[in-house]
């Protein structure tokens, strides 16, 4: 399970080695995402919250990267923060995300992008349910529901 701690490690030191790598040109991302997923994904962009139905699904399945299908989370570690974005206890491996530090907007931060292709997906937090006490906070339109 991973930790505050853990993820602290990871953004100070570096990542585990995703499974695989998929890296495109800037137009094939153009090519194969709407304005807003290229928005958010490629550009870190942040949808406003309180924007998607995603944040009140909880029925059983996966949720993947839009950009290139890698698993990322699964619905059992969902749960509702009331933030207006989907928010996760735990990736669904733990190589499945990166972490970096985000110093943007004055704030200091946890950056979390898809380990496979660099997706900007959203941030992680120390203030989740136990037992991690992590709260991933990501961008709906980064994320594609996958049923079982």
């Amino acid at each position: 399970m991973l930790t505050w701690e853990k993820v602290i490690e990871h953004a100070a030191k570096g990542d585990i080695k995703p499974p695989r790598r998929v890296e495109k040109s800037e137009e094939e991302w153009r090519q194969q995402l709407t304005d807003d997923e290229y928005y958010i994904t490629r550009q870190k962009g942040t949808e406003r919250p309180f924007m998607s139905e995603m944040c009140e699904l909880f029925e059983p399945g996966e949720y993947a990267c839009v950009c290139c299908g890698n698993m990322l989370f699964d619905a059992g570690e969902k749960f509702d923060s009331g933030s207006g974005w989907p928010s996760f206890t735990q990736p669904v491996e733990i190589n499945a995300i990166n972490y970096l530090m985000d110093t943007s907007h004055g704030m200091q931060r946890i950056e979390t992008v898809c380990a496979v292709c660099d997706a900007h997906l959203g941030h992680v937090f120390p203030d989740g349910p136990a037992p991690s006490g992590l709260r991933y906070c990501m961008n709906a339109v980064a994320l594609k529901k996958v049923s079982r």
